[in-house]
């Protein structure tokens, strides 16, 4: 059966002495730091959800949500009887383990303490980072990929993997998919989108559009995907993440047609109010 090499890259990009800086952590500080100078750029078009210096500090607000909330996430929808039987591991990040729901239900709860603290539009500022979230996805699905982890399933498919850890039959590289899909191509959408003027004024739009979107995505990636070993497929032969993804997808579109129904945002001193 024909298959592609898979091109073995060491996951440590950067070793100095005893300290290993690795792709996977290469691929948050790129997702934030790129993120963060996108909603520069976001936010300095009319309606102004904030200003620079607030975004300087949203970034904080936002790694804590990621992190935190990747990791319970992980914990609670993927691995929970063995974190239960192992707590002292919960706390052990570098070891891997997190989930992009969870993350996601993190920042979402950063943005809102941070509006509420801030006394600014929640939504207006869930629609700057939602436009900015892909740039972090791409740059996760290809560290994912590098690590030979969330491989695809077995495939006759001439492009088809023979993945380090997933036996010796060729695989669907779905990590490149999800790069691609939840990445590149949910970007574009939301970048177009954002190019309107009459939709940034419309606060929750571009945030649900991007719900629905990966929600989409990722419901159509795993059906290409290995479900995770300790879980399998769930209710209907569907898998975690198919399961957590439909909740996405009707909240996205709930939240993109309440914000397509609402009149347009009101500026105050040059900011969304």
């Amino acid at each position: 059966m024909f298959s592609l090499a898979f091109p073995a890259i060491d996951p440590v990009a950067i070793q100095i002495g005893p300290l290993a800086l690795r792709w996977y952590a290469l691929a948050y500080i790129a997702g934030l730091l790129l993120g963060w100078r996108y909603v520069i750029a976001y936010v300095g078009r009319t309606p102004h959800a904030m200003t620079r210096a607030q975004v300087d500090d949203l970034l904080f607000w936002a790694t804590l949500g990621v992190i935190l909330g990747g990791r319970v996430g992980y914990v609670l929808f993927y691995n929970l009887d063995y974190y239960l039987d192992h707590p002292g591991n919960i706390l052990k990040v570098w070891q891997g383990g997190m989930a992009f729901h969870g993350g996601m239900v993190g920042v979402i709860a950063a943005v809102w303490l941070f509006a509420r603290y801030r006394g600014l539009s929640f939504l207006a500022i869930v629609d700057a980072v939602a436009a900015a979230a892909p740039i972090g996805l791409f740059f996760g699905r290809i560290a994912n990929f590098i690590n030979g982890e969330l491989f695809g399933r077995t495939t006759d498919v001439a492009w088809g993997m023979v993945f380090p850890n997933g036996g010796p039959l060729p695989r669907h590289p779905s990590q490149l998919y999800e790069a691609f899909l939840e990445g590149l191509i949910l970007f574009v959408i939301l970048f177009v989108l954002s190019r309107s003027d009459n939709l940034r004024s419309r606060p929750g739009v571009i945030g649900g559009t991007f719900l629905a979107g990966y929600g989409i995505s990722r419901i159509i990636i795993e059906f290409f995907r290995e479900p995770d070993a300790q879980l399998g497929l769930l209710a209907f032969g569907a898998s975690m993440g198919q399961l957590l993804s439909i909740p996405m997808v009707l909240i996205g579109g709930a939240v993109a047609v309440y914000g397509l129904k609402n009149p347009p945002l009101r500026m105050k001193d040059g900011k969304a109010a």
